[in-house]
C-alpha cells in the first residue's frame, strides 16, 4: 500500500456561514480565518522576566512570568519551558503566587510592576485551580501594574496584592488589596493617594496575620525617560491580618523612602531585610526585632545597584539559614553573614540584571532566577545554571526583512542587543542555528541593505558585515551635541524607491547614499518648540524636569514607495510633516486631533496613491488606552480617525498597507494584530493563536505577514494570499478556488550527523510545497477532489476528501519535522488550506529504512514520489460536479544553480525508476500470491530488485543535481535485470 507524503498545514480555516461583505459595511466574516496560524521563529533567546516561583511540593515544577510574554511552566527543572497563559487577554506579568497548601492553585498579577520607558500594562488578577491548565479572571482591572501577589500558606482563599496603579497618570485603584474569598472580591487595606501605589507585600512566615508591605510614589512622563519619584511611600506592618497598618520608620532613612522591597527570614521571623531606594541612593537595611528598628548593613554599593526605572533589587533569605541572604542587582549577590559582606553568585561582570530569585523551601539547592534574559534554574545551590536559550520571549522593537533566501527578520532586542532570524531552517526546523546578532544596540531599528543582505545597519548607526563580523560606527553624529536628540528607538530605514538611500532620524532627518560614510541633514528640527504640559503629569508639573522645552524627536519616518523625494515624518511629541522635494521644504500636516505628546509611532505611505498615508499614534504615555489610527487621502490636508472595531484599551503601535491589495490594512496594538479590508473603516481581530503581547511593528514580506512582539519574538503568518483575494463574489459562491502563490521546490537537510533531540528547543518551518486555498459555502454533498496538472494538462497528482488519513506516528520520539502525517482534503464549509508537497505520487515499494547513522531513532523512510520540475502547472478543484482551475507556478530554490537541463535529466531518470518500481512491485505481488518453487524464486529476485530500485530512486533524488554517470549505469543495469526477471517469471512453463 502506498504511503501519502503531503505536508498539511494546520491552517484549515473555520466554518463559513453566509456571504462576507468584503469592502462593504461589515468587513469579512471572521470565521473565514478562524484557524489561520501564526508561526513563531524566535529568536531562541529569552527576554526580561519578572516573576519566579515554584511548587513547594515538587521541586521540578517551576513557573515564571515574562513582562510581556505570559506565564511559563517547567516540569523538568528548566530543561524545557511551555507557555500556559497564551489564551488570556494580557501577557504582561508582574508576579505569580503558588498556594503552599494547595499547589495547583495559582494566582497571577498582571502588569509588569515596573516603571520603565518600554513597559506594558495588565488588566488585573488571574487564578488557576489546575496548575495553569485553565484560568479565570478575577478583579483589580484598573490597577494596570500589579507588582506583587502572595497567598496565605494555610488558606488559599486569603490573598494580598500590591497594586502599583497607572504608570502614566493618577488613579484610585492603588495600594495594598486583600481578598478573603479566593479573589472573588478585593478590598483596599492600605492606601495613601492617587499617586502612591503598592510595591511589595510579604507574610511573616510563622504568623500569617503579620504582614509587611511597601508603598511607592512614582510617575512616568509623556516623553522618553521622564520619571518623577516621590517619597510618599514607605514600609508598613500589620499585626491583625492586614486590617490596620503601622508605618515603620525607626532607623530608616529620614529623608524618606522612594521604593522598598521586603524579605522576612523563614528560619527567624524576627529578622527582616529590605532594599531601600532613597533620594541619596539604594541601600540594604536589616531589622532583628520584626521591623521595630532598622540599621543599614554592608558598604558594597554593587549589592543594591540597578540601572534605574524602579528596578529595585529584591532581597531573598535562605529558607533554612537567616544569615544567608541574596539580592538581584546588576548581578546576583550572596551574603553568608547576614548582609555585612557579599560575593557574586551569578551574572556577567557587565551585568545580566536578575529580577527575582526564588529558592525552594524544603530543597534549597533548587533555585529559580528570573532575569532580563529569561529564567535559569540551578539544582546545586548556584554552582551551575540551566540555559535561557529555551524560551522564545524576546522583547523586540521593530521588524525588517532582508533579501536573502530564506529571508531573515531583524530587530533590536531589549536587554540583548540585536538579532536576525531566518524564516526557515535548512535542517527542517528553526533552532539556535537560525539566528545571529548583527551588531546593533538593543533598542530599535535594524535595516538590512536591500542590495546586499550581508550588510546590516541599525541603532544610532552601526554597520555590520556578516561576512567578517566587523561592526563599524557610521552614525551622523558619533559624538552627540546639544542640537542632536535621540531616544532608545530611532528610525533607520532604506527608501523603497531608492535602494541606496538610507535615512536615520534624531530631531532632524539625515540621509546617506554612501553607506554611512557621509550624511546630509535634510530637515530642520521638526519637533514642538513649546507645548502645554499634559494634565496627566499632575502635581509633578512644577518640577524642573517637566518644564516645556524642545525635547521631542522624530519617532516615525515613512519614505514613499513610489517617489524617492517624498517622506513622511512623525514626532513623539505629536507632529506630522511631509516633504515632496527630498527634504528641501517640509509642510506641517499634523491632524488637528493630535495634542502634545501623542506619539506618532509609525507612518506608512500608500503603495498606490502618493496622497494617501496612514499613521499609528500611541497615547499610552498620556494614560490614554484608546486606539488611534489616522488616514489621509489628500496629502495630509485632512485626516480621518479609523479605529472602528478596535476596542478601547488597545493602544496602537503600527499600521501598514498591503503592497498588493489596496485598502487591505494591518495594525498592531498592545495585545494583538488587526486587519481591515476596507481601508480602515472597519477592523477585526487577526489574533488567532497569537499570545497576547505587545505588537511593536509589522511588515508584509512578499506573501507573508511578519510581526515583532515585545515579549514573544518574531511571528510570521505564512501566505496571506487568501486575505488578498477575499471578495464578496468569492465568499458568496458555493465553492471558490483561490489563485495560489508561486510555490517553492525546497528541501531540508535530512542527513545531519548530529540531529537535535526532540526536547531541544526548536520552532517550526513554514509548510513545504504549494499552498492551495479554497472556500466552501456549505458542506459538500460528495467528495471534494483536487488535481495538480502539468503544462500539457496531464494529471500529476490527485487528492480527495475521501482519502484516508495517515495513522499516528508509531514512535512518539520521532521529530515531527522528519515525518509529517498526511491529512485528506476537507469537504466542510469554510476556507481551507491544503499543501501539495510538489511530488508525483509515491512509488510502490517494499519497507525500506535509512541507515541508522543518517536518521535519528532509525526512523523508517516513508517513500515520496518524484520531485516535480519547476515550471507552469495548474490546480483543478471539483466540488459537487463543478470544476474550477487556477494557474500555479513552481519555482526552484534560488540557491540551486543546476541548469534546467540538469534538473530535467534528474527527472527523467527518476521517472524511469518509478516506472520500473511499479512493474517490479506488481510482479512481486503476483509471485507472492502464487505457489511453487518458481514463484518463490521469482519473488526473491523481484524483492531484491524492488529494494535496489528504491535505493536508486533515493540516490537520484537526494540532491537537486543531474544523476551521475555511475547512477545512470546502475539504473540501466537494474532495468535490464528487471526485464530478465519479468521475462523469466512470465514465460510459459511445462
Amino acid at each position: 500500500m502506498s504511503v501519502k507524503r503531503v505536508v498539511l498545514c494546520v491552517c484549515v480555516l473555520g466554518a463559513f456561514s453566509g456571504p462576507a461583505m468584503v469592502g462593504q459595511t461589515s468587513g469579512v466574516d471572521s470565521t473565514l480565518f478562524n484557524e489561520l496560524t501564526w508561526r513563531n521563529i524566535g529568536p531562541l533567546r529569552a527576554g526580561r522576566t519578572r516573576a519566579a516561583v515554584g511548587d513547594p511540593e515538587r521541586p521540578n515544577v517551576l513557573y515564571i512570568g515574562v513582562t510581556n510574554g505570559g506565564v511559563w511552566k517547567t516540569t523538568d527543572y528548566g530543561r524545557t519551558w511551555e507557555p500556559i497563559f497564551d489564551e488570556q487577554p494580557t501577557g504582561s506579568i508582574g508576579d505569580i503566587a503558588v498556594s503552599e497548601s494547595s499547589p495547583n492553585i495559582l494566582y497571577v498579577a498582571s502588569g509588569e510592576g515596573l516603571q520603565r520607558p518600554d513597559l506594558s500594562v495588565g488588566n488585573g488578577v488571574y487564578k488557576s485551580t489546575d496548575g495553569g491548565t485553565t484560568w479565570a479572571h478575577l478583579g483589580l482591572l484598573e490597577g494596570q501594574q500589579l507588582a506583587r501577589i502572595i497567598v496565605d500558606p494555610k488558606n488559599p482563599d486569603r490573598v494580598f496584592v500590591a497594586v502599583l496603579g497607572h504608570p502614566y497618570g493618577p488613579n484610585k485603584e492603588r495600594g495594598i488589596y486583600r481578598s478573603l474569598d479566593g479573589g472573588k472580591s478585593f478590598q483596599p487595606v492600605l492606601q495613601k493617594d492617587e499617586d502612591t501605589g503598592g510595591n511589595d507585600v510579604e507574610f511573616d512566615p510563622v504568623n500569617a496575620d503579620v504582614v509587611y508591605a511597601t508603598l511607592w510614589e512614582a510617575r512616568q512622563g509623556p516623553w522618553e525617560n521622564a520619571a518623577w519619584p516621590g517619597t510618599g511611600g514607605g514600609i508598613f506592618k500589620s499585626v491583625d491580618g492586614g486590617t490596620t497598618w503601622t508605618k515603620l520608620t525607626k532607623g530608616l532613612p529620614e529623608e524618606g523612602i522612594i521604593q522598598a522591597d521586603i524579605a522576612v527570614a523563614p528560619s527567624n521571623n524576627r529578622r527582616v531585610f529590605a532594599t531601600v531606594a532613597t533620594p541619596r541612593g539604594v541601600f540594604v537595611y536589616r531589622s532583628d526585632d520584626a521591623g521595630e528598628t532598622w540599621r543599614r548593613i554592608g558598604n558594597d554599593p554593587r549589592v543594591s545597584a540597578r540601572i534605574g526605572g524602579g528596578d529595585l533589587p529584591p532581597i531573598v533569605v535562605h529558607p533554612k539559614n537567616a544569615d544567608v541572604v541574596f539580592t538581584t542587582a546588576v548581578v546576583s549577590w550572596k551574603s553568608e553573614d547576614g548582609g555585612e559582606t557579599w560575593s557574586a553568585l551569578w551574572g556577567a561582570p557587565g551585568g545580566n540584571d536578575p529580577q527575582r530569585l526564588w529558592i525552594h523551601p524544603t530543597s534549597p539547592d533548587v533555585m529559580l532566577l528570573a532575569t532580563d534574559q529569561g529564567a535559569v534554574v540551578s539544582v546545586n545551590a548556584g554552582q551551575s545554571w540551566s540555559s535561557w536559550f529555551n524560551q522564545s520571549t524576546a522583547q523586540l522593537y521593530h521588524v525588517s526583512a532582508d533579501n536573502a533566501f530564506p529571508y531573515r527578520l531583524c530587530s533590536g532586542q531589549q536587554e540583548n542587543g540585536s538579532a536576525c532570524v531566518s524564516s526557515r531552517g535548512d535542517d527542517g526546523q528553526i533552532t539556535m542555528r537560525e539566528w545571529h546578532p548583527v551588531g546593533v544596540e538593543e533598542y530599535g531599528f535594524v535595516a538590512p541593505d536591500p542590495l546586499n543582505p550581508d550588510i546590516v545597519y541599525g541603532g544610532k548607526v552601526t554597520k555590520y558585515d556578516r561576512r567578517t563580523g566587523i561592526v563599524q560606527n557610521v552614525g551622523p553624529r558619533p559624538l552627540r551635541g546639544p542640537d542632536y536628540r535621540a531616544v532608545r528607538t530611532m528610525p533607520v530605514v532604506f527608501s523603497p524607491a531608492d535602494a541606496k538611500a538610507l535615512y536615520v532620524t534624531s530631531n532632524h532627518v539625515w540621509k546617506t547614499i554612501t553607506g554611512g560614510q557621509s550624511w546630509d541633514r535634510i530637515s530642520p528640527d521638526l519637533t514642538r518648540a513649546t507645548w502645554d504640559v499634559p494634565a496627566t503629569v499632575g502635581k509633578y508639573r512644577s518640577q524642573d524636569s517637566a518644564t516645556p522645552t524642545q525635547r521631542g524627536v522624530i519617532y516615525a519616518l515613512g519614505p514613499s514607495y513610489q517617489d524617492a523625494n517624498t517622506l513622511w515624518a512623525g514626532t513623539d511629541d505629536g507632529l506630522i510633516h511631509v516633504t515632496r522635494d527630498g527634504g528641501k521644504t517640509w509642510q506641517n500636516v499634523t491632524p488637528s486631533a493630535l495634542t502634545p505628546w501623542m506619539k506618532v509611532a509609525i507612518i506608512d505611505p500608500s503603495h498606490f496613491d502618493e496622497n494617501t498615508a496612514y499613521a499609528a499614534v500611541n497615547t499610552i504615555r498620556l494614560d490614554d488606552m484608546r486606539p488611534h489610527i489616522y488616514r489621509t487621502h489628500d496629502g495630509g490636508k485632512t485626516w480621518t480617525l479609523i479605529t472602528n472595531g478596535i476596542s478601547d484599551g488597545w493602544p496602537v503601535n503600527v499600521v501598514r498597507e498591503d503592497p498588493q491589495r489596496k485598502g487591505l490594512l494591518f495594525a498592531g496594538t498592545e495585545q494583538t494584530v488587526w486587519v481591515s479590508f476596507d481601508d480602515g473603516d472597519h477592523w477585526q481581530s487577526l489574533r488567532r493563536n497569537l499570545p497576547a503581547t505587545s505588537i511593536r511593528d509589522l511588515i508584509i514580506k512578499d506573501d507573508d505577514l511578519a510581526i515583532a512582539t515585545h515579549g514573544r519574538g518574531f511571528y510570521i503568518l505564512d501566505d496571506i494570499t487568501p486575505l488578498r483575494q477575499l471578495t464578496a463574489e468569492a465568499t458568496a459562491a458555493d465553492a471558490h478556488l483561490f489563485r495560489p502563490q508561486s510555490a517553492l521546490r525546497w528541501r531540508f537537510n535530512k542527513n545531519t550527523d548530529t540531529p537535535f533531540m526532540p526536547d531541544e528547543p526548536r520552532l517550526p518551518n513554514p509548510p513545504d510545497g504549494a499552498l492551495i486555498h479554497y472556500v466552501l459555502k456549505t458542506d459538500a454533498r460528495g467528495p471534494v477532489t483536487l488535481e495538480i496538472l502539468d503544462a500539457t494538462g496531464g494529471v500529476v497528482r490527485t487528492f480527495s476528501s475521501a482519502d484516508q488519513a495517515d495513522p499516528p506516528l508509531p514512535n512518539p520520539n520521532i521529530p515531527d519535522y522528519w515525518i509529517r502525517p498526511w491529512q485528506p482534503l476537507s469537504a466542510k464549509a469554510g476556507l481551507h488550506r491544503f499543501v501539495w508537497d510538489v511530488h508525483y505520487p509515491p512509488p510502490a515499494v517494499l519497507n525500506f529504512s535509512y541507515p541508522i547513522a543518517a536518521v535519528p531513532f532509525n526512523t523508517p523512510k516513508l517513500p515520496v514520489g518524484v520531485w516535480a520540475l519547476p515550471g507552469a502547472y495548474s490546480v483543478r478543484l471539483t466540488v459537487d460536479g463543478r470544476t474550477q482551475v487556477q494557474p500555479l507556478v513552481l519555482k526552484m530554490d534560488p540557491r540551486v544553480k543546476t541548469p534546467a537541463l540538469g534538473l530535467k535529466a534528474q527527472f527523467d531518470a527518476a521517472r524511469q525508476i518509478d516506472a520500473a518500481l511499479t512493474k517490479s512491485y506488481g510482479a512481486l505481488m503476483q509471485a507472492r500470491a502464487a505457489t511453487g518453487e518458481a514463484a518463490q524464486k521469482a519473488a526473491q529476485e523481484l524483492q531484491r530488485l524492488n529494494g535496489r530500485l528504491t535505493q536508486l530512486l533515493d540516490i537520484v533524488e537526494d540532491a537537486d543535481a543531474p544523476p551521475t554517470t555511475q547512477a545512470l549505469a546502475a539504473i540501466k543495469e537494474t532495468q535490464a535485470a528487471l526485464a530478465t526477471a519479468l521475462a523469466d517469471w512470465t514465460k510459459p512453463r511445462p
